[in-house]
């Protein structure tokens, strides 16, 4: 195995962590029972707390100042993108179906090609892209039978909010020699920081408080440190598409949890995804990396 292959799987390997993490989102949202501008901004606090404390203990944290000091521009650009996807998601589930906004993030794949081809020249292998489509038919069919009407607003803050995470992956793997732990940092805790008008921080109880706690450590925080290193080694279509691997990841969870039973759509839309994602992990790297 050629050392490209090698960060390929790794890489790989950090987004399929990554996206398991997220999809313990539903998981701790059925345990919490606070309003959901304080469960933002406490998972925000926690979760900046946990990955800059992953800088420090790593010895990064000489590094991290640098990057910070000497590449503010593109750190907090990162930042930025992050931070404001978070609120557009949280607000667009508030205006829309999960339906909607989970179809529309499913295009994620494609903007990031996109994107990549206009600015980067970056040519996605073809399988990658045959993987994405069959990603998008699955989640197509696990959320087929929802409408639209009256969720205008909230789809166009989906959009954005997709278009905001494709660039999220495209600036990471773009500026690949730049430190972008920090800028995942500082997005947590500026989500916190939107978000505190709204919020009311003193409200959670003290179990309910370690559940926030655990929240933004280990969905919030660890998901977005995982999505943040492994967006440095593979192209941001295969992060996006991978990442996809949340959406059946997610129910299945709540029903290992809870025995909320999904649908047989569901579950049919789910190994669409799966089958998606496991094509690509299993005949993209023969290619080798194409971005």
């Amino acid at each position: 195995m050629t050392s490209t292959q090698k960060q390929d799987w790794r890489g790989a390997a950090l987004i399929l962590a990554s996206a398991g993490a997220f999809s313990t989102a539903g998981f701790f949202t059925r345990l919490i029972t606070v309003d959901s501008w304080t469960v933002l901004f406490w998972r925000g606090i926690f979760g900046g707390a946990f990955i800059a404390a992953f800088v420090v203990a790593s010895g990064r944290g000489a590094a991290a100042w640098t990057a910070l000091r000497e590449r503010w521009g593109i750190t907090a650009l990162v930042a930025a993108c992050s931070a404001l996807a978070t609120v557009c998601f949280i607000n667009a589930l508030r205006r829309s179906t999960v339906a909607d906004v989970t179809v529309i993030y499913a295009t994620a794949p494609f903007l990031t090609a996109a994107i990549g081809w206009l600015w980067l020249g970056t040519r996605e292998s073809r399988v990658t892209l045959v993987a994405s489509v069959v990603a998008l038919l699955g989640v197509v069919v696990m959320f087929g039978a929802a409408a639209s009407d009256g969720h205008l607003f909230g789809d166009l803050l989906a959009l954005v909010m997709t278009g905001l995470m494709s660039m999220f992956m495209v600036l990471v793997r773009r500026h690949r020699d730049v430190p972008m732990l920090p800028a995942a940092a500082a997005s947590a805790f500026a989500s916190a920081v939107l978000v505190s008008p709204v919020a009311a921080p003193l409200a959670p109880g003290g179990l309910e408080f370690l559940w926030l706690a655990l929240f933004g450590i280990t969905q919030f925080g660890l998901g977005l440190l995982l999505l943040t290193l492994g967006s440095r080694l593979i192209s941001p279509t295969r992060t996006a598409l991978i990442g996809n691997l949340e959406i059946p990841l997610a129910p299945a969870m709540v029903w290992l949890a809870f025995g909320e039973v999904p649908a047989l759509v569901s579950c049919a839309g789910g190994l669409l995804v799966l089958g998606a994602v496991v094509g690509d992990l299993w005949l993209r790297p023969a290619e080798g990396e194409q971005g």
